[in-house]
């Protein structure tokens, strides 16, 4: 069984967040490190809610240093989103495969994201939420970003698959 962390104040819970997801415009500054370089700067993202999971964050490709983002072969579907495609990151000698996706048609009730962005955090220097430190989520899945306002346990760990 499943405990759900009671959020403290000013914390959300995953368990609160809907199922099918929702997307919701963030005002808050949005920054990804990668080989020492800002990749991305934005106040203009968006991020999706789902029971279970940290929010994932989509930003927009004119806030992206989008010459370091090379689309490749991979794609996958979300039952809610639409059919991503991916891209693979390469700053200098450093490189990393299938580290971001989009959706360039999505569903009707994603179509705010055509387009915008998302990231695996674990494989980045450094991605923020203001001026916090995300933490990935686990597991090698999911692209979910953890920050001290939000409370699990999360999905994508060990054992957390059939949740």
């Amino acid at each position: 069984m499943i405990k759900r962390i009671v959020p403290g104040p000013g914390q959300e819970s995953v368990w609160d967040y809907p199922r099918p997801p929702r997307i919701e415009p963030v005002n808050r500054q949005i920054r990804i490190i990668f080989n020492g370089v800002e990749i991305a700067n934005t106040r203009r993202a968006f991020r999706a809610l789902e029971t279970s999971h940290p929010p994932g964050y989509y930003l927009p490709p004119d806030d992206i240093q989008m010459q370091y983002l090379h689309r490749t072969a991979r794609s996958s579907l979300c039952e809610w989103k639409g059919r991503a495609a991916y891209y693979t990151l390469t700053v200098g000698e450093r490189s990393v495969k299938d580290v971001a996706w989009c959706y360039p048609q999505p569903t009707a009730d994603f179509a705010p994201l055509a387009g915008y962005v998302s990231f695996y955090a674990g494989p980045m220097d450094a991605c923020y939420v203001g001026d916090e430190l995300v933490t990935p989520q686990p597991g090698e899945f999911y692209g979910g970003w953890i920050t001290s306002e939000i409370v699990g346990p999360f999905k994508g760990g060990p054992g957390s698959w059939g949740w």
